[in-house]
């Protein structure tokens, strides 16, 4: 009996064995289909993560370029105070007028030139006539 009662209880787990297998293999499409999408999420993330580096490398590009002109700027703005000097020396050794016939015909005193630019290079503008309102360059 003892055989008999072995083999009968085997035919009875095979039911529940074929039962267990197909809800074992729903759970594994289940985590697999799961998995996909993870897998999907993670190459969207990858794209993207690629597309963030490429802007910050732009970015860091243009940042250099920036700190670059920013130090041009603090040069010019470091040598300011010597061009300002340089205007008020030439400003205080401007000769004083002797004798002033009417103070409203007197032109300002300008400062001596600091900066000799060449005019022989540049082009006279053309000449225009009083009829038209402008005055004559020559």
């Amino acid at each position: 009996m003892s055989y008999r009662a072995a083999g009968q209880a085997s035919s009875l787990r095979n039911p529940s064995l074929s039962g267990s297998a197909s809800t074992q293999s729903s759970a594994l499409q289940q985590r697999i289909n799961e998995k996909k999408r993870e897998l999907e999420s993670l190459r969207q993330l990858r794209d993207l993560s690629g597309g963030l580096a490429g802007q910050m490398e732009q970015l860091e590009e243009k940042l250099g370029t920036l700190s670059d002109g920013t130090e041009a700027v603090a040069a010019v703005l470091a040598n300011w105070h010597n061009v300002l000097r340089a205007i008020s020396l030439a400003s205080a050794k401007l000769p004083k007028p002797k004798d002033v016939a009417d103070p409203a015909d007197e032109e300002p005193t300008l400062p001596q030139t600091l900066v000799r630019i060449p005019m022989q290079h540049i082009k006279p503008a053309p000449a225009t006539d009083e009829s038209s309102g402008g005055a004559t360059i020559k």
